[in-house]
């Protein structure tokens, strides 16, 4: 049976840590960065059907501090997985999550045993596409919400376009979390969209010269597919790998867990 470590960083296990982490199992050598708007609760299970892992809440998600507002985003976030690194690592992310661990593997090679990206929206790697156009003119109603300052319209509207799950019916709990943290979107979109750092340019890219397992759902929005065809052919040991009936929230549905979980493990028992 596995169970769940909460680790507190720097801190006396009364104070509030800065980043709030935990273990799961006795497999340390994985580290898994959930999704915008989560927590690290949401990939639990995933650690678990792999046999155990790492995880941490994201900069102002689940029980870590605040984003300090100044750090870049994905660069903090990246930064806080390195910390977590004990040795080189299989390191495994989702959505935006999966953003900073190819970071991450740029930026701190040593780090980084393997990647497994599953549905990573750099969608700076699709510029270009007519899918990346197709998503930006679809994406203008949240930009339009955010700047009326709608946080709330622009929080359903974010869940629409990732999530299958009808907003109405969420628990208004979730819809006050998701609310309160839909400033980070923004706050990550330059990363994503600009890339000022060339995460995802071919010269940088070349040098990743890990296994990466690129992972996406059937049915999720046309601009992964985009990002994915271009990451695959700029990653020297890139595989892409398609969910059959999935869309972005596979590796935390109960449905697919199972599957994205399998794909993993092949990946890493063909690699070493």
């Amino acid at each position: 049976m596995t169970s769940t470590r909460i680790l507190q960083a720097g801190s006396d296990v009364d104070t509030a840590p800065p980043v709030h982490h935990a273990t799961t199992g006795t497999d340390r050598s994985r580290l898994l960065i959930h999704c915008m708007l989560a927590r690290h609760e949401v990939l639990l299970p995933l650690a678990q059907a792999l046999g155990g892992g790492r995880l941490f809440d994201m900069p102002g998600h689940g029980r870590s501090a605040d984003w300090d507002g100044e750090t870049p985003y994905q660069a903090q976030v990246a930064g806080i997985a390195a910390s977590l690194c004990e040795g080189p690592t299989h390191v495994i992310g989702h959505s935006f999550g999966a953003t900073a661990a190819l970071r991450l593997a740029v930026q701190n090679p040593a780090l980084v045993s393997r990647l497994t990206l599953i549905e990573p929206v750099f969608f700076a790697a699709a510029r270009g596409t007519d899918a990346h156009a197709d998503y930006l003119g679809r994406f203008r109603p949240f930009v339009a919400a955010m700047l009326r300052g709608d946080e709330a319209q622009a929080a359903r509207i974010f869940n629409g376009f990732w999530s299958t799950a009808d907003w109405d019916g969420i628990p208004e709990a979730q819809r006050s979390y998701l609310t309160a943290r839909i400033h980070l979107v923004v706050a990550s979109g330059a990363d994503l969209e600009e890339d000022a750092d060339g995460i995802t340019t071919p010269a940088r890219l070349a040098g990743v010269d890990v296994p990466v397992t690129l992972i996406r759902g059937e049915t999720t929005q046309p601009v992964i597919g985009a990002i994915h065809e271009r990451l695959a052919e700029r990653l020297p040991q890139a595989s892409d790998h398609v969910l059959a009936g999935a869309g972005h929230m596979a590796p935390i549905r109960k449905t697919h867990i199972p599957r994205v979980a399998a794909i993993i493990r092949a990946a890493e028992q063909r690699n070493g």
